[in-house]
């Protein structure tokens, strides 16, 4: 396809645009680099812990690399989606997606190697449900827009990555990592890894939100299908915990699974109720509520 014109030639970037504002904040924040985090303590700490603990680390471990590994492989056909559109703006916001998901998979592996020394096959930790979302759902949701960038396609690829991978399922792995490891101060360079993680993952979540609010403030009949999307997945994201935590018949560090069910459902919910205000909204106040959100 030829290009027209340029907008950096034309009407120039619209800086106050919610995608921009991310990009700014992902130049100033999300710059960090997994081989300088100190895992000397986290050595030490690992040799104290049992086999039990040790097995919950390494399945929760199993879960986000490969996840990461996932999105890393399968993010390219939303990028050039919103490229092919001409969204300048979003598309900048989007190159920083793919180096930081790449590099939550080389800090994940980094201390699976260093401090876990998972040199074994952990793939036996994926369930059906997680084998249906990541070997599945994932892949064929995001490489459907390949032949089909419609706005269907592109709210079930963003539903699928935004809000049922990250906004659910990664924030309750993140909330279980620091329930069981922050109160009792152990292992900091896990830790701090996953927050630099999550302060990254919580750029990508705000734009899927705002995406997706924008393609229902423009495409309104598509409302069904964004909530179908999040419905169908659902099941299968609340069984990724629940077979989390039949593995085990005392489950390590005193967690509890009802916990983190309601956690995952709450997150869901919270997701779900800003989507439902764009509902009958115009472009102008899907770019102001994300701007406001952006501020708070």
């Amino acid at each position: 396809m030829s290009h027209t014109s340029f907008v950096t030639t034309t009407r120039g970037l619209n800086r106050e645009s919610p995608p921009m504002r991310l990009f700014e904040k992902a130049k100033k924040l999300g710059i960090w680099n997994p081989s300088d985090i100190d895992f000397t303590k986290d050595k030490n700490d690992w040799a104290g812990f049992n086999d039990e603990e040790k097995d919950l680390i390494l399945h929760l471990l199993s879960l986000f690399v490969a996840g990461e590994e996932a999105v890393t492989l399968d993010l390219l056909p939303l990028m050039q989606a919103i490229a092919q559109e001409g969204r300048i703006e979003e598309e900048m916001f989007l190159t920083t997606f793919l180096f930081e998901e790449a590099k939550h998979v080389d800090f994940f592996r980094r201390f699976m190697d260093e401090v876990a020394q998972a040199d074994m096959d952990l793939s036996r930790y994926h369930g059906d449900n997680y084998r249906h979302i990541f070997y599945e759902a994932l892949p064929n949701a995001l490489n459907a827009l390949r032949t089909d960038p419609s706005p269907a396609s592109q709210i079930q690829a963003s539903v699928t990555y935004n809000m049922v991978v990250e906004g659910v399922l990664a924030e309750t792995g993140y909330h279980a990592f620091f329930i069981m490891l922050e109160r009792n101060d152990l292992l900091p360079g896990l830790r701090k890894g996953i927050s630099l993680l999550k302060q990254d993952e919580s750029r990508h979540i705000a734009y899927g939100v705002y995406l997706l609010s924008r393609l229902i403030a423009e495409h309104p009949q598509e409302w069904d299908n964004l909530q179908m999307q999040m419905n169908t997945l659902l099941p299968s994201a609340i069984g990724v915990i629940g077979d989390a935590f039949a593995s085990y018949e005392v489950v390590p560090f005193g967690l509890v699974e009802d916990d983190f069910v309601n956690y995952a459902m709450s997150q869901f919910s919270k997701r779900f109720e800003r989507l439902e205000k764009a509902k009958g909204a115009s472009l102008d106040e899907v770019n102001r509520v994300a701007r406001e959100i952006d501020e708070s």
